[in-house]
């Protein structure tokens, strides 16, 4: 792969809508960044013939079990940007009703989603259709997304419907009578449609293209949660700037915090959450004041070992200290909690380790303090974090460190321990020698209540088996 499609995992775009060309401009950018991440689930799903056989296959194959979880997870990476884009392409089905200067930004965003998701589900399909095993694997659920069984087979009623064919030729032809220009992308995937001789020669006209896309563009097709193309176009409209979590629920929950803490994060309706999998997808670290690491004694080391690190962690943003140490898309940054904690679910959890073993993680993560973000998700570098990725290497076993033990997967040809492992981990390892850690506080957001709530310890063990787009389908 040229850049691996977990760079692109981590730099998914807030969908914000308003009437403006700007907007347009912020969604074709969404575009792009989905449809890179699915030109990069096509490039491994070609390196990987062991999984995805490049020819067909005379005899059914018995899948073994980890031959099946790298599937899964190559599988529901590519859902969840399938499902971006028909986002997408639901917010600017009726770009045909705007009179405005907006109208062609819209219809460009449109013919955008649709190539980049109708050529990626023809390449995928042709591709498993290879193997028989892939066909019945892909018909199970997949309820990380809120996915029903048999959804390959109506990826491929979706995609291999002569309604499909219809559209990218109404497409085509609106796209004569805007008389724009397609980007470089939009071009290849065109060409490529054509060659797969899934496009349809007629010539309509502007008129005609239109009935057809009132046909047959505008039923989203992921059968999700009832409205979630809709929800998900409307992102931050309803509760733009503002969070389920309170400022009162914040300045609560600072008390109960301690120095070596890991909070769990997150923030609905960021489309910044695609490709991540399950519920939880953030993680950081709670590194408190100098005076809540007084018992820690470390203050002379920090100082000594890494002084501009130690600088920046004593300043004050909007009057309030920096209290944790977590990898954003900035880098590996100082935050306070009231900016980190600003978001529609919490988690914290208390590593059960002696003060000194708090101490020396504490010690390591500003080891990395500054250092860029990993958009390429890779565990085997220490140049670049990513979030989990700082809470892993920060509690690293060693000679003479118990330390934590995270669980690895591997995400298309990389291991990594996404968030949502690490609660996985917790539900299993609850009540067994094996746990490594208790749970302080679940704040759970309720998206109709407008609100968070302390919720309990079996609520939060669950936590991580809910869809991703769990807050839909709250009562």
């Amino acid at each position: 792969m040229s850049s691996s499609v977990l760079n692109l995992l981590l730099t998914g775009i807030l969908l914000v809508v308003a009437s403006t060309v700007q907007a347009e401009t912020n969604d074709l950018q969404a575009v792009r960044v989905y449809r890179d991440g699915l030109r990069a689930v096509l490039s491994y799903v070609e390196s990987r013939p062991d999984l995805f056989p490049a020819e067909k296959q005379k005899e059914l194959r018995i899948l073994r079990r980890e031959e099946k979880e790298l599937i899964w997870n190559t599988w529901k990476i590519l859902l969840d940007y399938l499902l971006a884009l028909d986002s997408l392409s639901q917010k600017h089905r009726n770009f045909h009703r705007q009179r405005d200067a907006t109208q062609q930004q819209s219809f460009m965003v449109a013919d955008a989603a649709f190539l980049a998701r109708y050529r990626s589900a023809l390449e995928f399909i042709h591709r498993v259709e290879n193997d028989r095993a892939l066909d019945t694997l892909l018909n199970e659920p997949v309820p990380e997304i809120g996915l029903p069984a048999k959804t390959y087979s109506k990826l491929k009623f979706r995609y291999l419907h002569l309604g499909r064919a219809s559209e990218f030729a109404a497409m085509e032809a609106l796209l004569r009578s805007f008389q724009a220009e397609r980007s470089a992308d939009a071009r290849e995937d065109a060409k490529k449609i054509w060659s797969m001789g899934q496009g349809r020669g007629e010539i309509l006209t502007a008129k005609n293209a239109i009935q057809i896309l009132r046909q047959t563009g505008a039923d989203a097709y992921f059968p999700v949660q009832a409205g979630v193309s809709e929800w998900m176009g409307d992102t931050k409209v309803h509760r733009q700037n503002r969070s389920l979590i309170s400022t009162q629920q914040i300045a609560a929950l600072a008390p109960r915090l301690k120095p070596g803490d890991i909070l769990l994060e997150r923030r609905e309706w960021y489309l910044s959450n695609i490709g991540l999998p399950g519920f939880w997808p953030h993680a950081a670290l709670y590194i408190g004041t100098p005076d809540e690491r007084r018992d820690l004694q470390i203050e002379d080391e920090l100082q000594t070992k890494y002084p501009d690190a130690y600088r920046r962690s004593l300043q004050l943003e909007h009057g309030h200290p920096y209290r944790l140490l977590e990898a954003i898309s900035e880098g590996v940054s100082f935050t306070t909690l009231e900016h980190s904690a600003d978001c529609d679910a919490l988690a914290v959890l208390r590593p059960r380790l002696p003060n000194s073993e708090k101490a020396k993680a504490i010690i390591r993560a500003f080891h990395y303090a500054g250092r860029p973000y990993d958009f390429n998700f890779d565990f085997a570098t220490d140049a670049t974090l990513v979030c989990t990725e700082l809470v892993y290497k920060s509690y690293e076993p060693a000679t003479g460190f118990t330390g934590l033990t995270f669980p690895l997967v591997d995400m298309l040809g990389r291991k990594v321990t996404p968030a949502n492992e690490m609660v996985r981990q917790f539900a299993e390892q609850f009540g067994t020698p094996q746990q490594q850690t208790d749970l302080v506080i679940f704040l759970d957001g309720r998206e109709r209540q407008q609100r968070a709530v302390e919720a309990g310890l079996q609520e939060f063990r669950d936590s991580w088996k809910r869809p991703k787009w769990h807050i839909l389908s709250q009562d």
